[in-house]
């Protein structure tokens, strides 16, 4: 019992994180070698759902499924937007002018703009007379705050190799460099929008409980907006060209640990957990990132990054407390009740 309540979805988040750093650093890689971000985003996502298409029927064959309703696919339709066509494509625009270690940081802000939507959605309570709520609160405003520092401070750098005299790669970082708060600003546009696919996703999975069907549909309808949205911008026929290396490796990495693996260990850790739970994973991936970053991008860490993920990290850690004390107190409550209503069941008895 306890290993499938509580240590199986701290596994499955564990490795979740661990599967997006790669897949973030690896198309960082391949955007580097000349892919288009959002080409990479719609290959990998189409890919993705052709792996998942004989999934979900060997599923949908094998047991009775809830059939799906016009109002559900409208859902599915929108998680598509949200969660690919829009959170995807932003954020690999954003690393593309950033790097994966400033996204990875930004992404701590993910359990305060989820707290706050929750408590918008009412997943969650705020009684501000509360010690609980107060750290939560507390916490989500530092939280910003680091992020903040990190994306307008980037600071002299104290990790990572020298670069390389190479003239063509010096002016790419330097373009980089001039686009940090360009990126920074993206990467935080789509930890907001993640944190309200998390609201959504996990509404969807209490009024449809098929993880399968949510993810193969979500995948599906994101790969046609994003793949429409890609045609739109992107008119040169040689832009959709994928030369053999990084990027076909990427797109197929992506692929399965992004829609067939990650997506469904989401959602089911959203189903079992809440959207508060999956977003306080998000810390793990900077420290990912980091070493992802700087073994194989050759990334440099700066000292804005380290000031801003340490504050970014204590917001963190005020929300993890708030929320524990107030599910403590909530347990503590539960066994009073139990207490007082086994007491009442066997009064009677005793009085006869």
């Amino acid at each position: 019992m306890v290993w499938s309540t509580d240590f199986l979805p701290f596994l499955a988040m564990v490795m979740v994180e661990c599967c997006e750093m790669l897949m973030i650093t690896l198309g960082k890689a391949a955007m580097n070698d000349g892919l288009n971000n959002l080409v990479y985003v719609v290959y990998y996502n189409a890919l993705g759902t052709l792996f998942l298409l004989p999934c979900l029927i060997f599923h949908r064959l094998r047991s009775n499924m809830v059939p799906i309703t016009l109002p559900i696919l409208w859902r599915f339709f929108l998680l598509g937007l949200l969660g690919i066509c829009l959170v995807q494509a932003v954020a690999f625009t954003g690393i593309k002018y950033s790097t994966p270690t400033l996204a990875a940081a930004l992404g701590n802000l993910m359990p305060g703009f989820t707290f706050l939507l929750a408590i918008i959605f009412r997943m969650e309570k705020l009684d501000i007379r509360k010690v609980s709520s107060q750290a939560k609160s507390v916490g989500t405003i530092v939280a910003i705050i680091g992020a903040s520092i990190m994306t307008l401070y980037k600071g002299p750098r104290v990790l990572g190799s020298n670069l390389p005299s190479d003239s063509s790669h010096h002016a790419l970082v330097l373009s980089q460099e001039s686009n940090w708060i360009l990126g920074g600003l993206l990467i935080t546009t789509t930890c907001i929008m993640s944190s309200g696919w998390n609201i959504l996703q996990t509404d969807t999975v209490k009024k449809y409980p098929e993880h399968m069907t949510i993810v193969f549909f979500t995948c599906f309808f994101g790969s046609i907006q994003c793949a429409i949205l890609t045609l739109a911008l992107e008119s040169n026929p040689k832009t959709w060209m994928v030369k053999p290396g990084i990027g076909m490796i990427a797109i197929v990495f992506s692929a399965v640990s992004g829609n067939v693996f990650r997506y469904n260990v989401l959602t089911w850790c959203l189903d079992k957990k809440g959207p508060l739970y999956v977003a306080m994973f998000k810390p793990l991936g900077m420290v990912i990132s980091a070493i992802l970053g700087i073994i194989f991008l050759a990334d440099p860490l700066h000292l804005g990054s380290v000031i801003g993920a340490v504050i970014i990290s204590a917001g963190f850690y005020s929300v993890l407390w708030g929320k524990s004390k107030e599910i403590k107190s909530v347990l503590e409550v539960d066994d009073i009740v139990c207490v007082i209503d086994s007491t009442n069941q066997t009064c009677p008895l005793l009085h006869k």
